[in-house]
């Protein structure tokens, strides 16, 4: 059966980083991958077909990028290391017309950058900032239906637990107001060049049909990271410490905890792992209307 990535093995790209002159940066978190298998099973969670325009961070020397562009419509990449345009310039040619590259951060590029509306994220990422990306873009991007990412596992873990477990976090909640997470599976760290120290997982997340408002998404965040301003601590205690915080006050709040909680119905007395989405939710609306009085 002929591969879907003519780049994925080790012998193809230690060819391509030696014609280029380049070895992998281990600053900016590099580990190729070199399993054809494993690049087909990301693209099968994708459920990618011509329709698509995806968007992918830190694309590399193209590996996943190759399979990528065989089956979507387009390919935005994003590729913030200078010495790789030239290497994705040659192995991504036979798709010119179907791929963009833009050379820059991805935190730092805006939807009016983009050429066209991508729908679906599909990254092997940096796994330093892959939960930032991934909130970022759901967050930032409004025609992203879904992301399919590789990512650490116990990033995957955060973005996949349930109330009441130890991965179960202000990240967790945020994430779970945009997206609900419809597949994963693993993936040992033999399938990566260099192997990274630490297991990996690809994770597809798909956006809710039904979002909040804007105002009540906002702070419904900002509840989630008051909960978890100090993680061991009921909720009162946390969200004192996180108001009272010179680079988060709000004296508004810090002073009238009591009603927040008598709004929202919530014992003051629990922790925020306690508490379930429409807790967190319930908790937004009324420090909205605390800040709206």
């Amino acid at each position: 059966m002929a591969k879907l990535s003519s780049l994925a093995s080790v012998s193809e790209t230690r060819r391509v980083l030696d014609q280029f002159g380049l070895s992998t940066k281990k600053a900016l978190g590099q580990h190729f991958l070199i399993n054809d298998g494993v690049v087909s099973r990301i693209c099968d969670l994708a459920d990618i077909t011509k329709h698509d325009c995806v968007v992918e961070v830190g694309p590399g020397i193209g590996t996943l990028t190759v399979a990528l562009l065989q089956l979507a419509g387009s390919v935005i990449s994003i590729e913030r290391d200078s010495d790789l345009p030239a290497v994705l310039q040659q192995t991504c040619s036979p798709w010119a017309q179907s791929f963009t590259l833009l050379e820059n951060d991805a935190l730092l590029v805006q939807f009016e950058d983009l050429p066209q509306a991508p729908n679906k994220l599909v990254s092997n990422l940096p796994y330093a900032v892959a939960a930032t990306i991934v909130l970022d873009f759901f967050l930032r991007f409004p025609s992203l239906e879904s992301a399919t990412v590789m990512v650490q596992a116990e990033v995957a873990d955060r973005m996949c637990a349930q109330p009441g477990s130890k991965n179960y976090g202000a990240y967790t909640v945020k994430l779970g107001l945009l997206t609900k997470a419809t597949g994963r599976f693993s993936v040992a760290e033999g399938n990566f060049f260099p192997p990274p120290r630490v297991k990996s997982a690809v994770v597809r997340l798909d956006k809710k049909e039904e979002m909040l408002p804007d105002d009540l998404l906002h702070a419904t965040m900002v509840m989630a990271d008051a909960a978890f301003a100090t993680r061991r601590k009921t909720i009162n205690n946390s969200m004192k410490t996180y108001f009272t915080n010179p680079l988060t006050s709000d004296a508004v709040i810090a002073d009238h905890l009591p009603e927040l909680f008598e709004r929202a119905q919530i014992d003051p007395r629990v922790r925020g792992e306690a508490l379930d989405e429409e807790a967190f939710i319930e908790l937004g609306k009324a420090y909205l209307a605390l800040k709206n009085k």
